[in-house]
Formats: C-alpha cells, sequence, structure tokens
C-alpha cells in the first residue's frame, strides 16, 4: 500500500473544500493572523511542504501552484516541485491561468491585508472572502511575557509613546490600530516568546493620541509583576476589536497596511474613517538609540568570539563534516555565551551545490558531507542578551578554482563598497544596491536578492522600513541596522555570499556606515589581483579591528591563526 503524504491530504481537503462553496480556486498563506515572517503556524508549509520564508500558493480544482521570490525558486522546485508549479512573485500570470479573471477565488479574509491582494489578484480574479479551518492554534507556556529596563532599551515607554502622540496630533489621526506585534513590543518595552526566532509576544493595540492604549493579548500569558508594570494600559483579549471599536468616540484612524487584515480593516471602517496607512512605530523602531547601538556592540563581540571560534575548527578540522555537524557546532560555540539564547533564524549551512540553493535548510534528505574542495556558505544568527546577529560567511577547507576566487572578490568587492560608500550621496537602499552589484554586473553577473534588510533591537532579524534593494527608497539615517550581504549563486554547483550587519553612525552632519559584525573573511578565497590598494587597506584594518576586539576570548592556536590573517 503507497503511504499518502500530509500534503497531498491538505490539497485534497482544500479541493473538497472548493468543491463544497461553490469556488474555483483558493489561496493560501504563509503567515498566521499577526503577519509575522517566523511563526509556530505555517499553513503553507502544511499544504506545500516549502519552508521558505516568503511564499503563497493557489489551489485550484485541477492544478496547484506556489509562488515564491527570487530567493527560493531552486528550494521551491525541490520541496514542492511534485505537487505544485513554481512561479516567482512578482510574477505575470502563466498562460495556463490567461483565464483566470472569470474565477472565483476564496481567501480568509484574516489572513491576508488588503494591499496583499491588491498587488496580486485585484481585477484578476473574483475574490470571495471565506475560511478554511486548518485547525492551527498553537499552545503556549504561561507567563511568557518579560519587560526590559531603561538600561537595556535607552529609553521609556513613556517617551516612546509620546513619539507616538506627537506624530498622531500632527498627522491629525485620533487612533493608531498597531497590528504589527513588534511594534507593540518596541513601544512597551516587552519581549516574549511567542515565536520560534524572535523574542516576541503575539499582540496588537488601538493607541489614541490622548495617550491611551486598549492592548489585544491573551492575559495568561502575563504575570502578575508584568500586569503591575502595565496597570494604565486596557487589556482585552485578542479577538475584542468590534467590541473597543463600537465604543469609541468618533474620530480618524491609522492603520498598518502590512499587517492589518481585511477583517480588521472591515471593523474598523464600519465606524471610522481610515486616513493613514502607514503605522509611524516602524520608523521610530528603526532608528536605535545610543544603548540599544551599545547592547547590540556587546552581543556582537560575543557571536564574533563563537564565529571565529568556529572558523578556526572548520578551517583545521581534518575528520569529515556533515553540514548537520556545521549546524551544531556553530550552536555548540554560541551557547558557550551565557547571554546567548537561541538562533534568529534557521541557520543555513549549504555545501557544494546546497549552496546555491539561496536560503537552503539542510534535512535527513539533504544533509550532505563536505567534499575536500567544496565551497561551504554558512548564514547563521543569534539572539542575544541584549542584541539580534545576523552573519554569512563563505569558506573552504580545500583548493578552490581560480574561476571561483574571481566571483568570490567580485562579491567582496561589492560589500566592501556598500560599508564605505559616502551616504551623502547615496542617501538610500537603491542607490547602495548599485555599488554592491557593480563589480558583478561588469562581468554580466548578478543576484537575486538585495542586498540588504533592516535588523531590530532584540527583535526581529528582518525589520523595515530601511533596506539596500534596487526598490528601496527609505532614507537612511542615523540609527539604523542593515545588513549588507552581496552574493552569487551557480545553480547545482555553489553559492557565495559575504555578510556584514552594519549601522549608520554621525559625526556632526557626517554619517556613515560602521561594520557590527566581527567575523573573519575567507582570504584563501580571494584573488587579491582583483582588489584595489584601498580595499586590501579595509582587509587588513578589519581584521586587526576583530583581533583588537576578541583576541582575549580566544585560546593561543585561535589567537595565532588570527593573527596570521592580519599579517
Amino acid at each position: 500500500m503507497v503511504e499518502i503524504s500530509e500534503e497531498i491530504e491538505m490539497i485534497k481537503a482544500i479541493k473538497n473544500f472548493i468543491k463544497y462553496n461553490n469556488l474555483d480556486g483558493y489561496i493560501i498563506p504563509k503567515n498566521d493572523k499577526y503577519f509575522t515572517e517566523y511563526s509556530n503556524i505555517n499553513n503553507l508549509v502544511a499544504v506545500t511542504n516549502f519552508t521558505g520564508s516568503a511564499g503563497f500558493a493557489l489551489i485550484l480544482k485541477n492544478k496547484n501552484f506556489l509562488f515564491v521570490d527570487g530567493r527560493y525558486t531552486v528550494q521551491a522546485n525541490a520541496q514542492s516541485g511534485n505537487n505544485f508549479k513554481i512561479l516567482e512573485i512578482p510574477f505575470i500570470w502563466p498562460k495556463d491561468l490567461s483565464n483566470i479573471r472569470n474565477l472565483k477565488i476564496g481567501f480568509n479574509p484574516k489572513l491576508f491585508t488588503e494591499n496583499t491582494l491588491e498587488k496580486y489578484f485585484k481585477k484578476k480574479v473574483n475574490l470571495i472572502p471565506i475560511g478554511f479551518d486548518f485547525k492551527d492554534e498553537v499552545k503556549f507556556k504561561k507567563n511568557t511575557i518579560f519587560r526590559l529596563n531603561k538600561t537595556i532599551s535607552g529609553e521609556s515607554s513613556i517617551s516612546k509613546m509620546n513619539k507616538v502622540k506627537s506624530y498622531m496630533n500632527k498627522k491629525k489621526i485620533n487612533y493608531l490600530y498597531s497590528s504589527a506585534s513588534e511594534n507593540i513590543n518596541w513601544l512597551l518595552n516587552i519581549r516574549g516568546k511567542d515565536l520560534p526566532n524572535s523574542p516576541l509576544v503575539n499582540c496588537k493595540a488601538i493607541i489614541s493620541n490622548k495617550g491611551k492604549i486598549y492592548l489585544f493579548i491573551n492575559s495568561k500569558k502575563i504575570s502578575l509583576s508584568v500586569k503591575k508594570y502595565l496597570k494604565n494600559i486596557i487589556i482585552y483579549n485578542e479577538d475584542s476589536l468590534f467590541n473597543v471599536i463600537r465604543n469609541l468616540k468618533k474620530g480618524f484612524f491609522c492603520i498598518d497596511k502590512n499587517t492589518c487584515s481585511i477583517f480588521e480593516k472591515g471593523i474598523i471602517e464600519s465606524k471610522f474613517n481610515i486616513i493613514h496607512y502607514n503605522d509611524p512605530i516602524y520608523e521610530l523602531k528603526s532608528l536605535k538609540n545610543n544603548i540599544e547601538i551599545k547592547n547590540t556592540i556587546k552581543a556582537h563581540i560575543e557571536d564574533g568570539v563563537a564565529l571565529t571560534k568556529f572558523l578556526f575548527w572548520f578551517k583545521t578540522h581534518k575528520a569529515k563534516i556533515s553540514e548537520k555537524k556545521i549546524e551544531n557546532k556553530l550552536e555548540y560555540f554560541r551557547k558557550k555565551s551565557k547571554n546567548y539564547l537561541y538562533p534568529s533564524f534557521d541557520t543555513i549551512a549549504g555545501s557544494g551545490p546546497n549552496g546555491a540553493i539561496i536560503h537552503y535548510k539542510s534535512t535527513n534528505k539533504t544533509n550532505r558531507n563536505l567534499k575536500k574542495n567544496d565551497v561551504l556558505l554558512l548564514d547563521s544568527g543569534g539572539q542575544y542578551r541584549w542584541g539580534t546577529t545576523d552573519v554569512t560567511r563563505t569558506t573552504s577547507r580545500g583548493k578552490v578554482s581560480i574561476d571561483i576566487k574571481n566571483k568570490f572578490t567580485r562579491v567582496l568587492k561589492g560589500h566592501i563598497a556598500v560599508i564605505n560608500c559616502d551616504l551623502k550621496k547615496n542617501s538610500s537602499g537603491y542607490l547602495i544596491d548599485r555599488l554592491a552589484r557593480i563589480y558583478l554586473n561588469e562581468v554580466g553577473l548578478d543576484y537575486s536578492h538585495g542586498t540588504g534588510h533592516g535588523v531590530g533591537f532584540f527583535l526581529n532579524v528582518h525589520e523595515g522600513p530601511q533596506g539596500i534593494s534596487k526598490y528601496n527608497k527609505i532614507k537612511i539615517k542615523k540609527g539604523m541596522i542593515l545588513s549588507n550581504e552581496p552574493g552569487y549563486y551557480l545553480k547545482n554547483k555553489y553559492g557565495i555570499r559575504i555578510e556584514n550587519l552594519i549601522y549608520v553612525d554621525a559625526i556632526k552632519n557626517n554619517i556613515f556606515f560602521k561594520n557590527l559584525t566581527y567575523a573573519p573573511i575567507d582570504l584563501d578565497l580571494i584573488n587579491t589581483k582583483l582588489l584595489s590598494r584601498n580595499e586590501k587597506k579595509y582587509l587588513f584594518e578589519y581584521h586587526l579591528e576583530i583581533y583588537s576586539k576578541i583576541s582575549k576570548y580566544l585560546n593561543e592556536s585561535e589567537r595565532k591563526w588570527l593573527i596570521g590573517l592580519i599579517n
């Protein structure tokens, strides 16, 4: 008897749901009702087996489609290609969906924003709001909320609230519906354990321009001490939005277009006019204060120690190494820090052809032993008290071809161009992104992901609105933390990526990037003939800075190896 997979069973259930409700198809998103990137609930995995961080499925009566962005096309084909046709987003609708305009497509209004549906489906289909029950409730631990004091956050919740009120009054907003948990966690200086990789508690809130806060949260997660801290906040259960809305006085609302569901928007619009669609907390949160930066630097020093110890071990270890062993060994070194909590995302340890899968995740099926001359792409990060890290290093234990060295060196040149760029001339992410690609573009090469994303302070490893990509026009400002990660990927052969976290510092009116990451770059992969004098100088000074920051935490052999990178 042939065993039927859980994914096929789910697809059958959805097709039966489609037939029963007289629909032509149904959309399955990755996100839960909190729209977080990483969640313990992932219905897209249950239906498609695709484990990437972005995408959605469209299931029709006779066909199945999985839409993913450029980072995930290879991975999606490997994980879901048997049951789904893989398409890239942003996308042009394929020929076999040319008659989609007349189709009735169902969706769960609690799991989609109007912004998403307009972007991908407006005027293409007849959208029918109807919920398919995945029975995806996740058990939680009691009393999971904890607070950050001012020595950690650098700013009191009252001070943050005053900034929000000031913005609201300036824009003539009476109520802000802040539906992104990360924003409420930042505003109230609280954290939790609801997500696998981010120290967040799921919650939403209505904030009035008078300073009143209506917090929607599972109150069983709140300890007595945190209740006392939140004593001036009105706490409601998670599904009480309608009851609160109907009792509010008249006024104008601001919502978050990225995380306010169509269902929630409908509740608010039943009584109020919505005049703004951008939660101001995103930008306020992106501008880290001096204490947040200092704490983040401390976290990166501890992370740099772990990474340097790991890289030394990797370079000198003679026995066979598998991708899983690499993951476990790096985690072992990170756990030596008393301030380390857990990974900020699933570690990517892609060797040889697996490295070409941009967001690869090793499984029992794909886990492979490294061959002598394999290139290893290792992308990982940690949540520390108090800071979030994210770093990628590409390395090898053997000899690599001159072609690989040339590609690695061009990626490195783009990486150096970002950290050293003039932020007065290149004031937005899309301008900086061009600099990162120049040296690859010179020889007709490129990569399909952005060059950098924003990073939170002891929050999400991916944070907006700041970013370094072809389309990000947000102005770069003092206090922002971003990643700097150009790359190159040759399908079925290898992947190259070099990533540091960087932050924006300032002296008087001059702003500039500074490195947060302290981890050696593999000099064995560089073709020095392609480097300029200034680029060689940068590498020397960067490794010298690493040595000055972390050498006292290394043993004699590790220090000697690190010194060799400087000389």
